[in-house]
C-alpha cells in the first residue's frame, strides 16, 4: 500500500459488515486510524451487539492498524455526537467521515406502511444528518481557532437515489436526499476545509443478497469478483484522503472496475413567453420541449 491516509483518523458507520467493513479495512491499510461504527443489527434492523465492530477492529489490528470500536446508534443526537467524540478521545483528531450505515423495507408503494418509511429515512438520512452534523461542527471549531483541516466526508446514495427502483419508494426517496443533503453540506462546510461527496455504489452485501442472488452471485476461482464490496473502497479511500483536494459536492457511480461522475440535473430545452401561458399553451409547450429533451433513464426494476 502507498499509505495515502498516513495519519488520517477515519470513521466509517456501519462498518461491521459488508461496504461500511471493507471501506474501513482499506483505509487501514492506507495508514488510517479508524473508527468502526455498528449496532450489529440484523438486516431487518432487529437485534445488536458488538460483535460485527470489534471483529473489524480485530483484523485492523491483526494486520498491524489501529482501530477502536463505536456501537451507538448514529441516527441519534447522542449517538452521533458520542461518535464524533470517540475519535477524537481515542486518536486526538478526525480527518474522514463515511457514512455508510443502511438497513432495507422493501415493498410497493400501496404495501408501504408509514412505520417502513421512518424507519428507513430515519437510518438512511437522519443517519447521515446527524454524523454529518457533529463532525461539521468539529472541523469549524478548528477552522475558527486557526486549526483549518484538510476534511473530507464520503456520504452513500444509491442508483436507486439517482433513478429510482421499484418497491424501494422509500429507500429511493432517502438516498435521493442524500444526494441533496451532499450538495448542500459542500457549499455550506467548504470554508472550514470540508469537502463533501457521495457515491452510489454496486455491490453484493446483506442488503443486496436476496434481491440479485444470481446477478451478483461471487465467482468460482480466480475470475474477477465484480460484485465484491471491496471494489468500491478504493475510490472512498481517495475521496477520504487528502490527495482529493478540490474535489467536493460531487456523485460517483462505483461498481467493479468502473467509476462514473454523474452529472445530475441541469437545464435542458427551455422557453419564456415573457408572460403568463395559458394551460393550454403551457401543454403545448411542454410536449415540444419534451420531444427536444434527452429521455430519461429507465427506473430499476421498471418493465
Amino acid at each position: 500500500m502507498t499509505g495515502l491516509c498516513d495519519g488520517r483518523v477515519v470513521i466509517v458507520t456501519g462498518a461491521g459488515r459488508g461496504l461500511g467493513r471493507a471501506h474501513a479495512l482499506a483505509f487501514a491499510a492506507e495508514g488510517a486510524k479508524v473508527v468502526v461504527n455498528d449496532l450489529g443489527v440484523d438486516p431487518d434492523g432487529t437485534g445488536g451487539g458488538a460483535g460485527p465492530a470489534q471483529r473489524v477492529v480485530d483484523e485492523i489490528a491483526a494486520a498491524g492498524g489501529e482501530a477502536v470500536a463505536h456501537g451507538g446508534d448514529i441516527a441519534t443526537a447522542d449517538g452521533a455526537a458520542s461518535l464524533v467524540a470517540t475519535a477524537l478521545e481515542a486518536f486526538g483528531r478526525l480527518d474522514t467521515l463515511v457514512n455508510n450505515a443502511g438497513f432495507l423495507r422493501d415493498r410497493m408503494l400501496v404495501n408501504l406502511e408509514e412505520d417502513e418509511w421512518d424507519a428507513v429515512m430515519r437510518v438512511h438520512l437522519k443517519g447521515h444528518f446527524l454524523p454529518l452534523k457533529y463532525a461539521a461542527a468539529h472541523w469549524r471549531a478548528e477552522a475558527k481557532a486557526g486549526r483549518t483541516p484538510e476534511a473530507r466526508v464520503v456520504n452513500t446514495s444509491s442508483g436507486a437515489g439517482l433513478l429510482g427502483s421499484v418497491g424501494q419508494g422509500n429507500y429511493a426517496a432517502a438516498k435521493a436526499g442524500i444526494i441533496g443533503l451532499t450538495l448542500v453540506a459542500a457549499a455550506e462546510t467548504g470554508r472550514y476545509g470540508v469537502q463533501v461527496n457521495a457515491i452510489a455504489p454496486a455491490a453484493r452485501t446483506r442488503m443486496t443478497e436476496r434481491t440479485f442472488a444470481e446477478t451478483m452471485a461471487a465467482p468460482e476461482g480466480d475470475a474477477f469478483d465484480a460484485m465484491a464490496p471491496e471494489n468500491v473502497s478504493p475510490l472512498v479511500v481517495w475521496l477520504g484522503s487528502a490527495a482529493s483536494a478540490g474535489v467536493t459536492g460531487r456523485v460517483f457511480e462505483a461498481e467493479a472496475g468502473r467509476i462514473t461522475v454523474m452529472e445530475g440535473w441541469r437545464p435542458g430545452p427551455t422557453a419564456d413567453k415573457g408572460a403568463r401561458w395559458t394551460p393550454a399553451e403551457a401543454g403545448d409547450t411542454a410536449l415540444k420541449l419534451l420531444a427536444e429533451s434527452e429521455p430519461p433513464q429507465p427506473v430499476y426494476g421498471a418493465r
